[in-house]
């Protein structure tokens, strides 16, 4: 995809500080961290979300944020926790519209939120929209 800035990273035309460089997938600093240590895992074929994601593709996006979250831990970078996070679609967040896994680095200290209101439903609701699911899957 010719517009896209996470394309030209991984055809080696934009610039990026590279941290896992694959045959499938890459690892990269997020320009715009949220923390010191920030990670983006990417595929290195164009996907604008979860749905055109190669599943085999999306596992070894995974295992390659493992990797880099343990190297995390082990570095000097201050981590005392480690999230992995992914937006799929305009609404969950998602501003680049190339698959991306982040992997962010966290601190006691840190003032990264993740808020939420949650509320308590009831057994047969959650079973309803489970069989719903299932059904689909």
């Amino acid at each position: 995809m010719t517009d896209c800035p996470f394309c030209s990273i991984a055809a080696g035309d934009g610039p990026a500080s590279v941290v896992y460089d694959g045959p499938e997938t890459m690892a990269f600093m997020d320009l715009n961290p949220i923390n010191e240590g920030h990670v983006l895992v990417i595929p290195r074929e164009h996907s604008q979300g979860l749905a055109g994601l190669v599943p085999a593709t999306g596992g070894r996006m995974f295992a390659v944020a493992q990797k880099v979250a343990a190297a995390l831990r082990t570095s000097s970078v201050p981590t005392d926790g480690v999230n992995l996070f992914l937006a799929d679609g305009e609404a969950a967040g998602q501003e680049v519209f190339h698959v991306h896994l982040h992997v962010i680095p966290r601190t006691e200290d840190d003032d990264v939120t993740l808020a939420a209101e949650q509320s308590r439903v009831a057994r047969e609701e959650l079973n309803d929209v489970a069989d719903e699911i299932t059904e689909l899957l």
